[in-house]
């Protein structure tokens, strides 16, 4: 890492916004602290020790194979996180220091529901009939929330008098819905899909960027990441057969690009800080342009994904670390690694082997998703961390520090079924 750049990430991260800020800031990660002392976090304490350690040594050594055993942990967590709830929901994470006291979080429609697609693509690869039912029961409960304007709420979920809707949540549970759909038809299920689908049309202003990103992101501007909706969109259009959908998809696309620069970096593309977006939202730039330049055939799409890949996949490390955000220059902004982040990247990177042909791609993917396995701890005796990838690497990194949110592990769990994908076709 450059000298500079160090001075960068100090001056930002812990410097910048003044002494009040640093010191709320520090305050809530001693309290985090503070509470991995507590005696019912004695094991956890263990566990986040040995992190911190391999962190500052370097030592995280990347985990070759055992693809298909961490799949099967990846994908017993996310019901393990489903029953932690008393609805038909997943658990928005496990968080063992919470201030609130709460290690299980509520459940959390947004998540919930692209985690029917990557539960549903398990079900299939290892015929499972359980976990099967289970995404259905997920995708039947999105529906009983879903709010009355079609829309998805942000947040865990709430009573409808404080549910505030999202674009971007309402796309990834569309995303689950079509999945469902694809599987077995079910009438209530298909209702709900088209009332979101409506929705998201209806929220497209005339640029094509969605206009409601909801109460939990930085207001005031473009989200470029929503562009993973268009994809959703486009997945409803040909499962009913409509060619409206198909064109606001694209529209969506179209506007996702004119924040392209040409060094692939994307403006206007995190959950609050556009000048050094995170991993996990430029992921789900590249995934959206990608997959939506698949289904409709265009080029432009796909280009534009694999300009970003091939300015990251250069800084992915030997060992498969990557730090968790990037500045314009794509010099690290971080410190830590956004392990969803990281495995959305692989997902892209695997995708695009696919398409392309180019081993690169598949090169870059598995050193990353060897890495995520080498931090998903599927030996621990703390039965809500097994099989779960945790948000940061270090566990107390930035990124939803010191827990287990369950998008996380999704992404982990697709990035390793594409693995065991990527490997078979080469037997």
């Amino acid at each position: 890492m450059r000298p500079g750049t160090l001075v960068r990430i100090v001056r930002d991260n812990y410097v910048a916004g003044g002494l009040r800020k640093v010191y709320w800031n520090a305050g809530t990660l001693g309290g985090e602290l503070a509470r991995l002392f507590e005696p019912g976090n004695r094991a956890f304490r263990r566990l986040a020790a040995r992190d911190i350690r391999r962190y500052w040594a370097g030592s995280c050594e990347p985990v070759a194979g055992d693809t298909e055993r961490r799949a099967h942990a990846a994908a017993a967590w996310l019901l393990r996180a489903q029953r932690a709830t008393p609805d038909d929901g997943v658990s928005l994470g496990w968080f063992p220091c919470s201030r609130d006291a709460v290690a299980w979080k509520p459940s959390y429609p947004e998540t919930t529901g692209y985690i029917i697609t990557s539960l549903l693509a398990y079900a299939r690869r290892f015929s499972s009939a359980d976990v099967r039912a289970a995404a259905h029961r997920m995708a039947r409960w999105e529906a009983e929330v879903q709010m009355s304007s079609g829309a998805v709420q942000g947040g865990p979920v709430c009573p409808p008098e404080r549910q505030t809707a999202a674009a971007f949540n309402t796309g990834m549970v569309l995303d689950g819905w079509c999945t469902t759909l694809a599987d077995d038809a079910d009438s209530t299920v298909l209702a709900a899909a088209r009332r979101a689908a409506d929705w998201l049309v209806g929220d497209l202003d005339d640029a094509g960027y969605f206009r409601t990103n909801g109460a939990f992101v930085r207001a005031g501007e473009v989200k470029t990441y929503t562009v993973l909706c268009a994809w959703a969109m486009h997945r409803f259009g040909d499962l009913a057969g409509e060619a409206r959908y198909r064109a606001a998809a694209v529209r969506a696309g179209e506007a996702a690009l004119r924040q392209q620069r040409d060094n692939g970096w994307f403006a206007c593309n995190c959950l609050v800080r556009s000048d050094a977006p995170l991993t996990h939202t430029i992921g789900y730039t590249l995934q959206g342009l990608l997959e939506l330049g698949v289904a409709a055939g265009r080029d432009d799409f796909v280009s534009a994904a694999r300009r970003t890949a091939d300015a990251i996949v250069p800084r992915i490390r030997d060992s498969g670390y990557l730090p968790g955000m990037f500045y314009a220059d794509w010099e690290p902004a971080r410190f830590s690694s956004c392990l969803t982040g990281s495995a959305q990247i692989a997902i892209v990177c695997y995708r695009l082997a696919e398409i392309t042909a180019a081993a690169a791609y598949r090169d870059a993917a598995d050193r990353l998703v060897d890495f995520l396995k080498a931090v998903q701890d599927v030996d621990t005796t703390i039965p809500e961390a097994n099989g779960a990838l945790p948000g940061s690497f270090p566990l107390f990194g930035e990124y939803m520090r010191g827990g287990y949110p369950n998008w996380a592990t999704k992404y982990l769990l697709d990035a390793l079924l594409l693995q065991d994908r990527s490997r078979a076709r080469a037997r």
